[in-house]
């Protein structure tokens, strides 16, 4: 049965009617071990807990699983570290334009002290000897006087040109320095202008434009160029495996499921005549059985090869619609698994396939009520929007799940405390189609053990 968060005898929240308020976290941020502490000491405080009692549920509007671990100490970091890291952050563009800066203002100095010293030296052979010949005309003490002021003066006008000189220069070079830096900036940006066809390239690939979409690079044969027909021949190679990868797909559909059509087929006829024998019933009811679940396991394989590849339909979806969907496709097989269905739907938008994003859930809501209690089962749905991510979680009651054990149920064909030959609860494809789709979608989709028995599932996907 489905029981609205809002309505019917269940409690709005995931908080048990008979909880004290004062145990539930005040936190934002849920976790399903969030009343662990509260029902424990109730258990202890009661005497033996009885043998039907459930643990309670996790509490708080849909989050994250809580926040990291704290780790040690920051090592302090040298003035060295602190600069690589500044470098580091600087784009290629950057450093190709401070690079041709750098180098033409090393260039306008070195020219410049060369032009400094050739000035100096120019004025001092250009400036004429001592004109007049003082010898008798006045005393020798007076006339070497005479001669000193003159070459002082010389060495005056050298220093005040040179200084001139120096003081211009350095504003013409800051001035050509500036537009060295915008000219750099522009051929660095042309320099790179191939790398950045190839990004915009690879961004708007996707399976179904492999085949016609390539950077076909034009330009003089030098390393740019050879890497862009480099990069056309693996994205030929990438059309060639995904063509091959859909034919498959495509032959596999039809040529298993024929088959199999045609034995339902035979088998259900088989039953139907009214002159068969108890043990051809019998037998044909098996066979019919093995063969629904060869039907399940192709259709599983199906989907998980189609969720693995790039989506061919993004539309906008609400998750609340598409969880609401899905717990009424199986709302009739809950109930008759004895677990009650507990809903608190918000709305949380998103972009992506529909018929996929419903697949995943419905995968968690059927593989929650296969791994449940075999009476008075639980079962949580919850969409929302937490933090800018939204938020898809499904919790449930049922056997205990190791915590290192988690990780593998993600895995084709993995089944808790199960081999292969175990099916009888499905092929174990299910958790592995829901972390395919939301892959595929841009997500993350993580699972941690619940306190006293179960699962809780958390997917998060991009908002719209």
């Amino acid at each position: 049965m489905s029981v609205p968060a809002g309505g019917g005898e269940e409690r709005p929240t995931f908080v048990p009617a008979d909880k004290d308020r004062g145990t539930v976290p005040t936190h934002p941020m849920i976790s399903p071990h969030s009343e662990r502490g509260a029902w424990k000491s109730e258990q202890l405080g009661s005497g033996p807990p009885d043998e039907g009692a459930q643990p309670p549920p996790p509490t708080g509007p849909p989050a994250w699983d809580g926040p990291p671990p704290v780790g040690a100490a920051p090592v302090p970091r040298t003035l060295l570290d602190r600069l690589r890291v500044i470098v580091d952050r600087v784009s290629i563009r950057w450093r190709l334009t401070i690079t041709y800066a750098t180098l033409f203002f090393a260039a306008g100095a070195l020219l410049m002290v060369v032009i400094y010293l050739m000035v100096g030296w120019a004025l001092n052979d250009a400036w004429p000897q001592f004109p007049l010949d003082l010898d008798g005309v006045m005393p020798p003490d007076q006339a070497r006087r005479y001669e000193q002021q003159w070459y002082w003066y010389q060495h005056a006008a050298i220093a005040g040109a040179q200084k001139e000189l120096l003081a211009r220069s350095l504003l013409a070079l800051l001035g050509v320095g500036i537009l060295a830096v915008i000219i750099g900036y522009i051929v660095a940006d042309r320099a790179l202008k191939p790398i950045q066809q190839m990004t915009a390239t690879a961004r708007k690939l996707s399976g179904s434009t492999l085949a016609h979409e390539r950077i076909d690079l034009k330009g003089p044969d030098d390393e740019l160029k050879e890497l862009a027909d480099t990069f056309d021949e693996m994205l030929t190679r990438l059309n060639v495996a995904f063509d091959t990868q859909r034919r498959f797909v495509a032959n596999a559909s039809h040529e298993l499921r024929t088959p199999l059509t045609i034995n339902r087929t035979v088998l259900e006829i088989a039953l139907g005549d009214p002159e068969a024998s108890g043990d051809l019933k019998a037998l044909g009811r098996t066979l019919l059985e093995v063969n629904a679940r060869n039907e399940r396991l192709i259709e599983g394989l199906l989907l998980l090869a189609r969720s693995e590849r790039e989506l061919s339909v993004r539309k906008p979806v609400d998750m609340k619609d598409v969880a609401e969907t899905a717990v009424d496709q199986l709302a009739t097989r809950a109930a008759e698994a004895g677990v009650a269905v507990i809903t608190e739907l918000r709305d949380a938008g998103t972009v992506g396939d529909p018929v996929l994003l419903e697949r995943c859930v419905a995968n968690l809501v059927e593989n929650a009520i296969k791994h449940n209690l075999p009476e008075s089962g639980r079962l949580w749905v919850r969409t929302g929007m937490v933090e800018g991510a939204l938020i898809v979680q499904v919790a449930n009651t049922g056997p205990h799940v190791p915590a290192y054990e988690v990780n593998s149920l993600f895995e084709p064909f993995r089944r808790l405390n199960a081999d292969r030959v175990d099916s009888d609860k499905g092929a174990g494809l299910g958790l592995s189609i829901v972390r395919a789709v939301v892959r595929a979608h841009g997500g993350n989709v993580t699972a941690i053990p619940r306190d006293g028995g179960g699962l809780v599932v958390t997917v998060r996907l991009q908002a719209r």
